[in-house]
């Protein structure tokens, strides 16, 4: 996906719509090996819903909305989700669906029709997908009303796509929504994680955690809607700081690093999180998302990249962290050991490192830094 600006709005005018043009074109291409784009790329995104109730048109609005999670690629098709940037404007939260191969738009969903907000940002990770392909994707701050209303606000929705339209299967909101919703505690903070099939009476969870500071474990089969006393969700376990992150699994672990606190990995057993270990000192702001690389159940490595928070002076280098995954507490590298032949750029918000070949790659400010393994000449 490409966004072309047809002219730059000047900072001060940035943060007021008031005075924008509806010059912004948002693209969805295709490319090739080569990196050319392929025959019928790109495309020009957009998508109108009625509203409930009113029966007015909501239309896309490329100058308010912004694609900052991840695309999720299930099944052929292509989902983008679409939030704010820091709440400007009317924005809404929305989720589309293109063929992966054509480019067609296949359906187009709103999670605030009669409203404003939910947006679907996620802290940069992204919608998750089962194997039934039905699709999970938290939403921000915004109103809530179902079963009622249509509007999801502070939720985790699971969509599904049925004969050109998506469909809302199931939902979880916690019980505390309106308090998350009046301190901007947003859950869909963070990315959904689906688990393997686990043993017990719950064999899909899903986990997700927001600004609240609470990892929640839900039932994807019986999501439980907006949560009561007598309705709760499989496990709720307290973080020591918003989570703007998506947790990791590997050989029955969940990693999980919020802000505030310091990187943490639970067991599963019987569906149920234990704490194991955590990372040493801390507590470390901001958190992060983490990644994992091993060798199937062996040689596992849990990799995080730290860096800038909210603040954007002063500047901080990126480093990255890696950890043994049987026991985080033992860091086995970073990349400020030896700053002269590993030091990485400026750091970004939200920065996930990407393992591949044997190599992993972070993005910084203007440049990717990739790190592999020394050869043996090199070690001298």
């Amino acid at each position: 996906m490409r966004i072309v600006p047809q002219t730059q709005p000047q900072h001060d005018a940035a943060l007021d719509p008031s005075r924008w043009r509806r010059e912004t074109l948002v693209q969805l291409s295709t490319f090739d090996t080569s990196g050319a784009e392929r025959m019928g790329s790109p495309i020009e995104i957009h998508a109108s819903v009625k509203a409930p109730g009113s029966g007015r048109n909501i239309d896309f609005d490329p100058l308010l909305e912004n694609p900052r999670s991840a695309l999720l690629l299930a099944a052929g098709n292509v989902y983008l989700t679409w939030g704010s940037s820091c709440d400007v404007g009317e924005y809404h939260g929305w989720v589309m669906v293109y063929d992966a191969r054509s480019l067609e738009q296949k359906a187009a969903f709103n999670t605030s029709p009669n409203d404003k907000q939910s947006g679907i940002w996620a802290s940069d990770t992204g919608p998750a997908a089962d194997q039934s392909g039905n699709v999970f994707a938290a939403t921000g701050n915004g109103k809530f009303d179902a079963p009622q209303g249509t509007d999801y606000g502070d939720t985790l929705l699971k969509l599904s796509l049925e004969r050109g339209d998506l469909t809302v299967r199931d939902y979880f909101t916690p019980s505390d929504q309106a308090e998350l919703n009046k301190a901007d505690n947003d859950l869909g903070s963070g990315g959904p994680l689906l688990l393997p099939d686990q043993p017990g009476p719950h064999p899909h969870l899903v986990l997700i955690g927001g600004k609240g500071g609470t990892l929640f474990a839900i039932d994807g089969d019986h999501m439980g809607g907006l949560q009561q006393n007598s309705n709760s969700p499989v496990e709720a376990v307290r973080l020591g700081g918003s989570l703007l992150a998506a947790p990791a699994y590997w050989s029955q672990h969940v990693y999980v690093f919020a802000n505030n606190d310091v990187l943490k990995q639970f067991t599963l057993h019987e569906g149920h999180l234990e704490l194991a270990a955590k990372m040493s000192g801390g507590p470390f702001d901001p958190g992060a998302t983490p990644t994992i690389s091993a060798n199937g159940d062996k040689d596992g490595i849990v990799w995080t990249v730290s860096g800038r928070n909210w603040q954007i002076i002063p500047e901080k280098i990126a480093i990255l962290h890696a950890f043994n995954a049987s026991d985080v507490a033992t860091e086995l590298y970073n990349s400020d050991e030896v700053p002269d032949r590993d030091r990485a750029g400026i750091s970004v918000r939200f920065s996930i490192p990407t393992v591949a070949g044997g190599r992993v790659y972070v993005g910084t400010r203007g440049e990717v830094d990739v790190y592999g393994l020394l050869s043996s000449t090199q070690q001298r």
